[in-house]
């Protein structure tokens, strides 16, 4: 009798100490590091990028999110990828004015590039920035009605019984059970390797390729507040990053119809504010503003040349909406759009690791 409870209690400690090794072993699992190789214009200009403690950069781990952000496995009805709205070839945009949902709902904005995020140091997502991370911008399409019109439990569910994610997970994750926030995770952990550092602009910076007359002249448009006035809010040219990644109203229209921020903040004194986007990669990006109504660079330059429209919140850096704009001559505006046709980088969109 002694002996068998000896015996059930001797098991019981066998079992119990091979579970605590289990568990150590899960919170002790760690993937491949993958430091996030950092551009010299970016270490010599900008802070060090944004990458959460709790999410480093891992083999494995870009590795799913990378195949993640392929597959349409994430929509209700296994027809839509992260990708089909945030195109490579594109600069991860959308060609089309609004993206279309899995049925047929057409968006309101235009799909924003997706490039240089671990760098958006306010945290902001969006053009509205209704996310505070990366991680939980990756939340929101797959749960939108006009996009994925899916839930997590169900993209949970299909990832789970899938016959190839479970392992990936857990090279990933150290764990086979497939939950949302390692999804976004994963996802999160792919985009910020998008990486765009290597544009003419940026060789002329380093010494290795001049810009030509035209680039140069544009640039001092550019930079000039009684011509181009695009610094104050794309940055100076040792911002690699070109936008300040704050919220503006630049005098799209009287009446304020899409309150972009100001919806977010809930001060009416950022209605119809949106997030600047990037000068990067224009050549790649069209159509342009938040409701993507400009199809042509050319239109872009024409709205702050003579199209400014004032509303009761247009930023104050709009100083010359009291005219409709800088009035730049054709030649300044040639050369302005060579100079801004320079920021783009066809070694981005044609990186193979960024391919599905």
């Amino acid at each position: 009798m002694r002996l068998g409870v000896l015996c059930r209690i001797l098991l019981l400690v066998v079992f119990l100490s091979s579970c605590e090794d289990k568990d150590d072993n899960l919170q002790q699992y760690t993937a491949t590091p993958a430091p996030l190789e950092v551009p010299q214009l970016f270490e010599d200009n900008i802070l060090p990028p944004v990458i959460p403690d709790d999410n480093p950069q891992t083999v494995e781990g870009i590795a799913l999110g990378k195949k993640l952000f392929f597959d349409p496995i994430l929509s209700l009805d296994n027809t839509q990828a992260c990708a089909d709205c945030h195109q490579p070839e594109n600069s991860f945009s959308d060609p089309r004015r609004f993206s279309v949902g899995i049925d047929g709902s057409l968006g309101t904005r235009q799909s924003m590039p997706l490039f240089n995020m671990a760098w958006n140091f306010n945290e902001k997502f969006f053009w509205d920035g209704r996310s505070v991370s990366l991680e939980e911008q990756i939340f929101q399409p797959v749960t939108n009605p006009i996009e994925m019109d899916n839930t997590w439990p169900n993209v949970e569910n299909s990832l789970q019984d899938h016959a190839d994610y479970p392992a990936l997970f857990e090279e990933a994750f150290g764990s086979t059970q497939i939950d949302s926030v390692n999804v976004s995770r994963a996802i999160a952990q792919f985009l910020r390797t998008l990486v765009s550092a290597n544009s003419k602009f940026d060789r002329a910076e380093l010494g290795l390729e001049p810009l030509t007359p035209q680039e140069q002249n544009g640039l001092n448009i550019y930079l000039d507040e009684g011509r181009g006035d695009c610094f104050h809010c794309h940055g100076l040219p040792n911002n690699p990053l070109w936008t300040d990644n704050i919220f503006h109203n630049n005098g799209m229209d009287e009446i304020i119809t899409d309150l972009g921020f100001g919806d977010v903040s809930g001060d009416p004194r950022e209605f119809g504010h949106f997030k600047t986007p990037s000068l990067r990669n224009l050549a790649f990006t069209a159509p342009y503003m938040h409701d993507g109504r400009f199809a042509t660079l050319d239109e872009v330059i024409d709205h702050y040349s003579e199209g400014l429209v004032f509303s009761e919140t247009i930023d104050p850096l709009m100083k010359a909406v009291s005219t409709g704009g800088v009035a730049l001559t054709d030649g300044d505006k040639a050369d302005l759009k060579a100079f801004l046709l320079s920021l783009s980088d066809p070694s981005f969109i044609n990186n193979p690791d960024f391919q599905e």
